[in-house]
């Protein structure tokens, strides 16, 4: 009797200890770079998700800056010690490709988890096409975002200029900054009409909304890019458009970034800027508090060529492939649970950044969300009037962070007075081809 009491024990002992682990969850490690408030509603959905999710916990952990997170995320790989799921931004898309780390997230949902009622055409196509490569999806949009052009209203209405008419050419936007300039009695200019800072997207982005290329092989889609096109009309008129508003004292130059420029705009010290459709909530609420109406309008282009449009920008969820199947499943939960229209309307609605599915937009649209926030649906519209085109696609290119960086060198020498803009820009093809020639041998 004793021995039988002593088995069942050390049986009972076994099958809770059996159980325990059957019950353990499975752990995700998310690496993201997502900081401040972002940061903070990044933790919200982890947090959502874990609660509903007794078997699944994501670990999520902000890792610095983009070019931070490409890089950790390199090096993790290289040591064994990489995250499930990381954050990327759109121009890493080429290195992401090429580094044999990756399982594309079709393949993810497909093959791995076998999920067959996940609907994969529920994003936005002009989201979705950036990361659409070799006929299938290879990242979960996540934080996507474009340009367009933010102006003071009240600043327009003292200058005579009429709030509801905000410039669509580059013609337009030299005689509104003229017109909205101030300067004092000593010709010191109190404020500028506009104000941009050097920063390679924006280059980027004036050259699709001109419906052109970046580079050669219809953008890096048909082929790997060898050649740059920065030494074009389309990028050199905006750059030349860009010097002369510099010159003539209209425009407010604040140097390489993006803070200068935002603080110029947000203290009243410049009446229109480009930035980020990311920056619409925060933009309006500083209106609000400081008593001025806040207006939108789609990027301006040279008077008489054709709107190309916006391309999509921000970043996606990458799902790194070296992990068992049980984890790469449990991943697949979390990527999926993020598309979902919940999440996708309270991402947006507490960031600004698109909602990346047609059901969060749907959600909004009848919600009334867009009527009670104009600004908002500003760039809604240009996002989904752009053009469907490789120039708006968006380009891939192995050296895209070398290359916005030759792009702000290329500004700032003309800027400086150095170089001009075509001169600057022959240079900055030159040394993208140079940089796009060494990355390719890599994979020849």
């Amino acid at each position: 009797m004793r021995k039988l009491t002593f088995l069942m024990v050390i049986l009972l002992a076994f099958i809770l200890t059996f159980s325990a682990a059957a019950q353990e969850p499975v752990t995700i490690e998310f690496w993201h770079a997502m900081g401040g408030y972002n940061g903070e509603i990044v933790n919200t959905i982890v947090e959502r998700f874990n609660e509903s999710h007794d078997d699944i916990q994501v670990e999520a952990q902000n890792t610095g800056s983009y070019n931070d997170t490409l890089t950790k995320t390199q090096a993790a790989v290289q040591s064994g010690s990489a995250p499930h799921i990381v954050q990327i931004y759109e121009i890493g898309t080429q290195v992401m490709l090429d580094s044999g780390i990756i399982i594309p997230v079709e393949e993810l949902g497909r093959e791995v988890a076998q999920d067959d009622s996940f609907d994969w055409g529920k994003f936005l196509i002009p989201v979705s096409n950036y990361y659409n490569v070799n006929g299938q999806l290879n990242s979960m949009p996540f934080n996507s975002s474009t340009p367009i052009l933010y102006y003071n209203k009240d600043a327009f209405e003292e200058a005579g200029l009429d709030p509801n008419d905000p410039p669509q050419t580059f013609e337009e936007l030299k005689e509104y900054a003229r017109k909205l300039t101030i300067r004092n009695e000593d010709g010191d200019v109190e404020r500028y009409g506009f104000t941009l800072g050097i920063v390679g997207w924006f280059v980027e982005q004036m050259t699709a909304n001109q419906d052109a290329l970046l580079v050669n092989n219809n953008n890096g889609r048909d082929g790997r890019a060898t050649e740059s096109y920065l030494d074009r009309e389309p990028v050199v008129r905006f750059i030349e458009l860009w010097k002369e508003m510099v010159d003539e004292g209209i425009m407010l130059n604040p140097g390489r970034g993006w803070d200068g420029a935002k603080q110029a705009f947000l203290s009243g010290r410049a009446a229109m800027m480009i930035e980020s459709t990311a920056q619409v909530t925060n933009f309006t609420n500083n209106a609000e508090n400081d008593g001025y109406e806040l207006g939108t309008a789609f990027l301006p282009r040279p008077q008489g060529v054709d709107r190309g449009g916006v391309v999509i920008g921000g970043a996606s969820l990458w799902a790194v492939r070296d992990h068992p199947e049980e984890e790469l499943k449990a991943a697949w939960e979390f990527l999926s649970f993020l598309s979902e229209m919940e999440q996708q309307v309270y991402w947006f609605e507490n960031t600004g950044y698109f909602p990346v599915t047609k059901a969060a937009v749907e959600h909004e649209m009848n919600g009334q969300f867009f009527a009670q926030n104009p600004n908002h649906l500003t760039a809604f519209l240009q996002l989904l009037l752009s053009k469907r085109a490789s120039s708006t696609q968006g380009a891939l290119i192995g050296t895209f962070p070398e290359v916005r960086q030759i792009v702000e060198e290329a500004v700032e020498k003309t800027l400086q007075g150095d170089m001009t803009p075509q001169e600057a820009m022959d240079e900055a093809a030159s040394r993208v081809d140079r940089s796009l020639e060494q990355y390719n041998s890599l994979y020849e």
